[in-house]
């Protein structure tokens, strides 16, 4: 972490990774703070880019999104140049929910959700259709035993 948090701040992170939706005034009775107090911090977080957004986890598969699919994939060319295109191609795909630049046999780790195979495949296709790509390996999940876990201080 960059930036410096104190306890209190963890408590607050903590709180709102619980629940995001509840009141300032909730918030500020879970903590031990006044709302004043509380707002301050939460500023100084925001603006210090430690907390990035609000909103609501919403389950895939709760709206019809039953397929979880990982892929990997290895490129030949890792000129920044091609990353930027890359990363435009991939960041249009709306399926794509998750794209990460690793290190290890493979480049890149996207994370795809989708209805059914079929709708997978034309996520595939449109992944390779622009980019040359050295090799492209999916994982299909079976079971998701837990995801989106906040960190933990």
């Amino acid at each position: 972490m960059s930036a410096k948090i104190d306890k209190i701040d963890q408590r607050i992170l903590g709180e709102l990774q619980k629940n995001s939706a509840r009141s300032q005034r909730e918030l500020a009775e879970a903590v031990g703070l006044s709302q004043n107090a509380l707002w301050r911090r939460l500023k100084a977080l925001e603006s210090d880019g430690i907390i990035e957004g609000y909103g609501a986890r919403v389950r895939p598969d709760a709206v019809g999104m039953q397929l979880l699919v990982f892929v990997m994939v290895r490129t030949r060319n890792h000129s920044s140049d091609w990353l930027k295109t890359f990363r435009a191609h991939i960041e249009s795909i709306s399926e794509i929910v998750g794209f990460y630049r690793i290190s290890g046999n493979y480049d890149y780790l996207l994370k795809i959700a989708t209805s059914d195979m079929n709708s997978y495949d034309q996520v595939y296709q449109k992944i390779i259709e622009k980019m040359e790509l050295e090799a492209v390996t999916s994982y299909f999940t079976m079971e998701t035993i837990f995801d989106n876990r906040p960190p933990r201080f």
